[in-house]
């Protein structure tokens, strides 16, 4: 069963909504606040996050914010305020979902075992080195920050990103990049997009260490 993170600073709420939670099987931890919540998440990665707006040593928005700079998990916001702004800001930080206090706890169970099967349900986020690939928002981050590819740059990275340690040959290359431009790729112009791309997610693009050259064979993506 699924393991929950919820962060109240409320010691009554947390443990009325732990002891429900388990009673459901899941797995639960709690946290007080900002610091400790964060420390909880980073040790061991939940499958959700239960998360007050208001905490005694900082706030909801800047804990989810947090989580977002490194995590797509379901994070659904906890709040006594019905505000449209409150709500409006917490998904903007990224929050999955938004409950109102009180609530009923078979209704956050619900709303806890939604966010999960979407969330089981998207496409699998793909990682190598500190490269990551969201494909279901065409998100690419390095170290946390967003690189900007073009649509060739995007997709010959998928593509590489998808099949791990297995050599891609420059004919299938071609293939691909066809498929999307619409027009032949050859070996020069695919060198281009190749030094293009390296430039943009290499740290050392002289020597590449995610995508590594098979020389005349084809190039390899490292294994996450």
């Amino acid at each position: 069963m699924a393991d929950i993170l919820i962060i109240e600073d409320d010691t009554v709420i947390a443990g009325s909504l732990s002891n429900y939670l388990k009673s459901e099987g899941y797995s639960v931890r709690t946290a007080p606040g900002q610091r400790e919540g964060l420390r909880l998440f980073r040790e061991t990665p939940p499958d959700c996050v239960l998360l007050d707006v208001s905490l005694a040593d900082g706030n909801g928005f800047s804990v989810c914010t947090a989580i977002r700079s490194s995590s797509e998990i379901p994070v659904i916001f906890l709040t006594a305020s019905a505000d449209e702004a409150c709500t409006v800001a917490g998904f903007e930080v990224g929050a999955d979902d938004y409950i109102s206090k009180p609530f009923r706890p078979r209704e956050l169970a619900a709303r806890i075992r939604n966010v999960l099967r979407r969330r089981s349900s998207a496409p699998k986020i793909l990682r190598c080195q500190n490269i990551t690939l969201d494909p279901s928002k065409a998100l690419v981050m390095k170290n946390n920050q967003e690189v900007f590819l073009s649509a060739l740059e995007y997709r010959l990275l998928l593509l590489f990103l998808s099949n791990p340690g297995q050599l891609i040959s420059r004919d299938r290359i071609a293939d691909e990049l066809w498929t999307i431009s619409g027009e032949f790729i050859g070996d020069n112009t695919l060198n281009v997009y190749m030094k293009r791309l390296r430039d943009k997610i290499e740290d050392d693009p002289q020597n590449p260490v995610i995508i590594k050259t098979i020389r005349g064979l084809g190039y390899k993506a490292a294994e996450s």
